[in-house]
């Protein structure tokens, strides 16, 4: 998914699509100080960002690329790798000239956050990290296997059904019918990206646990405490990992993009804020 171009007289609104065939799609909104997104499996800048994109475009330069498969990026040929994935949204920022930035990665956005950080010294500002893990337990890797076999097989409207019961909270969830969970389902099916297996695959392969203790910036842990998918343990124990973190709850379920923007959107910039003030 892309934004659409508005008039850059006021602001920056970009996706750029016309860059080497090597680069990934990206998004570029707003002025300011630098603000990198990374976004979750089976997701996209719009996709995961989208309600909050306003918000964070008013008081920085928000860049942002989709991995392959997502958005306007081709499906990649051969397996994802967390460090591509971090250098291709670091090019990214250096195509919006920027020389320093935050980083907010999301879900598994986290850790490519995270290894950006640990690639890039010196440019990273502080890091935001919302729903994020630096390795799987048995028991989500169990779930995140089943959504990679379901993909695979094709069984998509099953896949987003599932997907509804793994990543929404449960009070959300019960305020809908089991019509509406069906219809949001085949609705879901319909726009899943085409990476999302290689992603998913990625995802069962992660583990950043040796780069945490290298993490020397400002670090916010957003602990989404209703999250089906990453509970909310595996969250703390990245944060507890990393020097100095922060954290923050908040009481959704693996989306809060869904099920409380405008407060996820003011724990980011609130942290943000902050940090840029004591800088």
């Amino acid at each position: 998914m892309t934004t659409s171009p508005t008039d850059t007289s006021t602001s920056k609104d970009i996706t750029m699509t016309d860059a080497p065939p090597t680069a990934y799609a990206r998004t570029v909104r707003g002025f300011g100080p630098g603000l990198l997104l990374a976004h979750g499996a089976g997701g996209g800048i719009e996709a995961n960002y989208g309600p909050l994109l306003e918000g964070l475009a008013a008081r920085h330069t928000v860049v942002g690329v989709d991995y392959p498969g997502s958005g306007r990026t081709p499906a990649a040929p051969t397996a994802l790798e967390l460090d591509e994935l971090a250098d291709q949204l670091v090019a990214a920022a250096d195509a919006a000239g920027l020389d320093t930035f935050a980083l907010c990665g999301y879900s598994l956005g986290g850790p490519v956050a995270i290894r950006a950080a640990v690639r890039h010294p010196g440019r990273v500002t502080a890091l935001v990290l919302s729903a994020a893990f630096a390795r799987l337990d048995t028991r989500t890797d169990l779930a995140v296997s089943l959504w990679q076999q379901l993909y695979e097989s094709g069984q998509h409207v099953l896949l987003a059904q599932y997907l509804t019961h793994l990543a929404v909270s449960t009070p959300v969830l019960n305020t809908l019918t089991p019509a509406q969970v069906r219809g949001g389902a085949e609705q879901t099916a319909a726009a899943l990206p085409t990476g999302t297996g290689a992603q998913v695959d990625l995802v069962r392969r992660v583990d950043v646990r040796a780069d945490l203790g290298a993490l020397d910036v400002p670090t916010l842990v957003v602990v989404t405490t209703a999250d089906p998918l990453i509970p909310a343990d595996l969250q703390r124990e990245l944060a507890a990992a990393v020097p100095g973190a922060r954290t923050a709850e908040l009481a959704t379920g693996h989306l809060p993009f869904l099920e409380q923007p405008q407060r996820w959107l003011e724990l980011i910039t609130g942290f943000l804020g902050e940090e840029e003030r004591r800088g």
